[in-house]
């Protein structure tokens, strides 16, 4: 038994009343949850230029209406991880879906910017609560590796649909209002509180808590998203941004030293013994550079280019098909193939796809950028689903929660940082076209690296686990 068992055993083991919930209700809450969650990742880029001409606030104002959300989403992912393991995965998912409800109502009726930024800073932690446990309620609901492969590829399917179809949502519902982005939670909300009350009851940890950690962690994450924030709007060389990555720094480095000599840490480092873990947190990173950073860009320049809010959203909607199309197939390759040459495949294609419309000039016809688009939108189910099928088989069962925690984590930041890099890329004195085409340059660049990751560190049939290894 290695020490990562010793000291996170589960408080009891699973038992035949644990077991008698639904496991298709159990991915139905699951599912639903990833999607309203990143849904609003997504939804408010294309409904950006009607809350600047009903609210104001300018390009600094709205990218803070994005990155407040992921500034709070990437900040308490770890701690939301780790909550989720202590006190079970669908008391967790339970709390975070409620409260997320709650705060997309009191987004949809702010009456100012300030509110509305507030409140998706509320949404963001809440959002951080809802995707590990949602996670990890897959994980326990479907012990078997290949059902599980199967089960993460249609929960899936939720942050697929989510991504792809925001833009056209947000479009359609911005025609009638862009409060509408957010009122749509209400009833998604409802519905996975409704499909939970038939999930299994989730085993949970009796351990200290690591108050310790969970602050420092959480302040490290939150320095080094508003410093990345900050530098895309007004350079590195910013007060304010050299304090928050000094900070970040600090805050790292204490945390790292806290999770080593604590007894019951909240993220164990022996789980970057496997390099798995470390290969997936890694490609999880890389992967929202394109995959988050290409529809903000392309939903503003398009919009600057005389598109409506509504045309914007169609021109993503090849993508979307593309992806939906593709989701259920990726499982059932992945299982004679394993996942290196899936996961490789995934991230070429999006690497081509992020260079092709670079390189696109601006009179190119909007049909031939959306027909780029569908290599991005590939991307989508060929590289998550298996890496996070992946990851679930290399860590114990009552770990799901933390590892799922640390793998969102990477992909907020990566997120967060395209955002930040990206608008100030688009804001500078070159113009927008310029930015555009060096913003895509750049997540090609993350992709093909993220390629060759995963060509060295994804096995290809292998499922390292780490309860497995002998201490």
């Amino acid at each position: 038994m290695t020490t990562l068992e010793k000291t996170a055993a589960p408080a009891r083991p699973t038992d035949p009343a644990a077991a008698t919930g639904s496991a298709v209700a159990t991915l139905g809450t699951a599912l639903l949850g990833f999607f309203v969650v990143t849904l609003d990742a997504v939804v408010v880029n294309i409904a950006l230029p009607d809350i600047e001409a009903d609210l104001g606030g300018g390009i600094a104002g709205l990218q803070w209406v994005v990155d407040g959300y992921t500034l709070m989403f990437a900040a308490a992912l770890l701690s939301a991880g780790s909550l989720s393991d202590r006190i079970g995965a669908k008391r967790a998912f339970g709390f975070g879906i409620a409260v997320f409800t709650l705060t997309s109502l009191a987004c949809g009726l702010a009456p100012q910017l300030g509110v509305l930024v507030a409140f998706r800073f509320a949404q963001g932690l809440a959002a951080a609560v809802v995707m590990p446990s949602s996670m990890a309620l897959i994980a326990q609901a479907y012990p078997d590796r290949i059902r599980r492969a199967r089960a993460v590829a249609m929960w899936a399917m939720g942050g697929a649909a989510a991504s792809s179809a925001g833009p056209l949502l947000g479009g359609v519902l911005t025609t009638v209002s862009w409060r509408w982005i957010f009122l749509i939670n209400l009833p998604a909300g409802a519905v996975a509180l409704l499909l939970l009350r038939r999930a299994a009851r989730s085993e949970h940890q009796r351990v200290p808590f690591d108050a310790a950690g969970q602050l420092v962690g959480a302040l490290a994450m939150a320095a080094l998203v508003f410093g990345a924030i900050e530098a895309g709007q007004g350079g590195f060389g910013r007060p304010s941004v050299l304090a928050a990555l000094g900070i970040a720094v600090v805050a790292l480095a204490a945390f790292l030293l806290l999770e080593a000599r604590v007894p019951h840490p909240m993220l164990p480092l022996e789980l970057f013994r496997s390099r798995t873990v470390v290969v997936a947190v890694v490609i999880g990173f890389a992967f929202m550079i394109g995959y988050y950073g290409m529809p903000f860009v392309l939903s503003l320049v398009l919009q600057d280019r005389g598109l409506s809010a509504l045309d914007t959203g169609v021109v993503f909607l090849p993508m979307m098909l593309a992806g939906l199309v593709l989701t259920p197939v990726v499982p059932r390759v992945v299982e004679p193939t394993g996942a290196r040459p899936v996961v490789v495949t995934g991230l070429a294609l999006m690497t081509a796809g992020l260079a092709a419309i670079a390189l696109l000039p601006a009179t190119a016809p909007i049909r031939v950028t959306a027909a780029l688009m569908i290599l991005v939108g590939l991307g989508g189910p060929t590289v998550i689903p298996p890496v996070i099928a992946v990851l679930l088989a290399a860590v114990p069962a009552h770990r799901a929660g933390t590892a799922s925690g640390l793998l969102n984590t990477s992909r907020q930041l990566g997120g967060a940082l395209a955002v930040a890099v990206f608008g100030a890329l688009l804001a500078a004195p070159a113009g927008a076209a310029a930015g555009l085409r060096v913003s895509l340059f750049l997540a090609a660049a993350v992709a093909a690296a993220a390629t060759f990751i995963a060509v060295a560190g994804l096995g290809t049939r292998r499922w390292n686990k780490i309860d497995e290894r002998k201490s």
